[in-house]
């Protein structure tokens, strides 16, 4: 294996009208990266296809394939960064994958648990690296928590409290429980390792015009006696956070010997002006950490971590969130669950 590996930029679709994570954060953090080359782009419909040819004369790429078969047959195409619209996107990585490509794919990796099965499926048959793109869980105050937490310094861990709110920004048509609550409950099973079991959740639209969730309280019950309680969503714009930043990104970890606070919004340098904040970190991103996973499975011939299977518990979880709304009760998740 090459120590560069090339890169394939497939669609430019979120799950917001005007998300294009490939543009906004993939693309500068593969660009950046050692390990890393983009040699090619492409869509994987009408609008995908423009920006696709658009981008590769500003990027001084060839003019992209006329399909996605030709696309991934392309031999200089080591990995697949995977944005494509998510109603496509399982049917993508399934597709890259048996091209014999390791995929990165944007979040979710999948609408339901059903399809991230699929793809989990596919991903353990080649031993192929398809990563889902939880990027949150490499922040470096994340990554401190988890260390102490696995070290015992606050004992056993009994509960999780978890906040994540999104200040302005233009709202998920798909809500905001299928668009950020995969960040926060990815931290939380990666920094407990407890598999949920049981969930309850209220879902409400307070302020979003289009009538979808725009915040979901989940109340989750993990193996061993574990329980934590998560509040993710989106409110309308804060005079100290940028448009569309991150207002609340913060965890509580209660165990038996102590209690541990992460707020993630730091360690940072932050400047306070009369009109708004600003918050400038040094080192690494969490997107430019994800890379560094991804490159690193790779070479290892590994299954990274988050892994697709990883993925397929977070949509159990949402699936059930979902379910447990509508009926207003708890839900079971499969004391088998996906591994």
């Amino acid at each position: 294996m090459s120590d560069t590996l090339g890169v394939l930029l497939l669609g430019f679709a979120g799950l917001g009208p005007d998300q294009d994570h490939q543009q906004d954060m993939y693309l500068p953090a593969f660009s950046t990266h050692d390990g890393f080359e983009v040699v090619a782009v492409a869509g994987d419909d009408a609008a995908g296809r423009t920006t696709a040819e658009r981008l590769a004369g500003k990027l001084g790429l060839p003019a992209p394939a006329a399909d996605l078969a030709t696309a991934l047959a392309d031999p200089a195409v080591d990995v697949v960064s995977v944005c494509v619209s998510p109603e496509r996107r399982a049917d993508a990585v399934i597709a890259a994958l048996r091209a014999g490509k390791h995929v990165l794919a944007d979040k979710p990796l999948a609408l339901t648990a059903a399809d991230a099965a699929r793809v989990a499926a596919v991903a353990a048959e080649t031993g192929l690296v398809c990563l889902p793109a939880h990027h949150q869980r490499f922040h470096p105050m994340i990554g401190a928590a988890r260390g102490a937490v696995a070290a015992g310094k606050v004992g056993l861990p009994w509960n999780v409290q978890a906040d994540f709110l999104v200040a302005g920004g233009t709202p998920s048509p798909a809500g905001e429980l299928a668009n950020f609550a995969v960040y926060p409950i990815d931290v939380v099973l990666a920094l407990t390792g407890q598999r949920v079991r049981r969930v309850f959740a209220r879902l409400s639209t307070h302020w979003s015009d289009g009538g979808a969730d725009d915040h979901a309280l989940l109340f989750l019950d993990h193996d061993n006696g574990l329980t934590s309680t998560i509040s993710v969503g989106r409110t309308r714009e804060l005079a100290d956070t940028p448009p569309a930043g991150l207002a609340l990104h913060r965890y509580r970890v209660s165990g038996s010997h102590g209690v541990l606070d992460i707020d993630a919004s730091r360690p940072a340098v932050v400047l306070r002006r009369a009109e708004a904040s600003s918050h400038t970190w040094h080192g690494a991103g969490t997107v430019d950490r994800l890379l560094d996973e991804l490159r690193a499975a790779i070479a290892a011939g590994r299954p990274s971590a988050p892994s697709a299977a990883d993925a397929v518990h977070i949509a159990e979880i949402v699936d059930a969130a979902r379910t447990s709304a509508a009926s207003g009760t708890p839900v079971e998740l499969s004391q088998e669950g996906s591994r």
